[in-house]
């Protein structure tokens, strides 16, 4: 499968997230992050069904990368022991089954800063929900590339009280020009939704996509 994936996350009273990093020559590198406003009554589940609860939304928003590579999740919680146990009952079975089907570990976390992506999402997120509400608007900027080499993306979400995000993709998949600008749009969009954004200002260096997301251009081709 490759070289694991390293999973990081965070709970709060309302607020749960995650961040994947691929680890290279000793550097920890961000894949993605994940994040979700509890609702009721998950605002009420004990801190170990929030800290399970943030794997298996995890395993479902990032599915791809779960059913490809091993998932080592970071945790000093006994979440896998949990998950094992014959009495374990309700949503927690729920959830053991759902996360069966993946190559997943456990270790303990330490004092690595990969958990420092996961609180500042937690951090943010928590933020941008009251921001918000009084009209706080999210600014994502995106680049789209191709050669022969292949084609990828760039993505820049800046959010509130200085939050910034980078995220770099590799598309494994043949795309012109046109067609990495509308898919860089379309992966900061899905960011800046796991986020929490509501009001997002978009900015791209491609006129055709500008113009046909605003309605002054009109699509030619599928």
């Amino acid at each position: 499968m490759g070289t694991p994936l390293r999973l990081y996350f965070a709970v709060t009273e309302k607020v749960i997230s995650s961040v994947m990093l691929q680890e290279q020559d000793q550097v920890q590198k961000p894949i993605y992050f994940v994040s979700k406003v509890l609702q009721e009554p998950e605002v009420r589940y004990q801190a170990l069904e929030k800290a399970t609860m943030a794997v298996v939304f995890s395993a479902r928003r990032l599915h791809h990368y779960f059913q490809s590579f091993t998932i080592i999740v970071m945790t000093n919680l006994p979440i896998r022991k949990v998950l094992q146990m014959p009495d374990v009952a309700g949503r927690m079975v729920r959830w053991a089954v759902e996360l069966f089907e993946f190559d997943m570990q456990y270790e303990p976390r330490g004092l690595i800063k990969g958990q420092v992506y996961a609180n500042i999402v937690v951090k943010f997120s928590s933020a941008a929900t009251h921001l918000e509400g009084a009209g706080f608007r999210w600014v994502l900027s995106v680049d789209g590339s191709s050669n022969q080499q292949g084609s990828g993306a760039g993505v820049i979400l800046e959010g509130p009280d200085g939050l910034l995000i980078e995220q770099a993709l590799q598309f494994a998949f043949k795309a012109n020009n046109n067609q990495t600008e509308y898919e860089a749009l379309i992966a900061g969009m899905m960011l800046a939704k796991e986020m929490g954004a509501k009001g997002l200002l978009a900015k791209s260096d491609s006129l055709l996509v500008t113009g046909q997301v605003t309605g002054e251009y009109q699509a030619k081709d599928p």
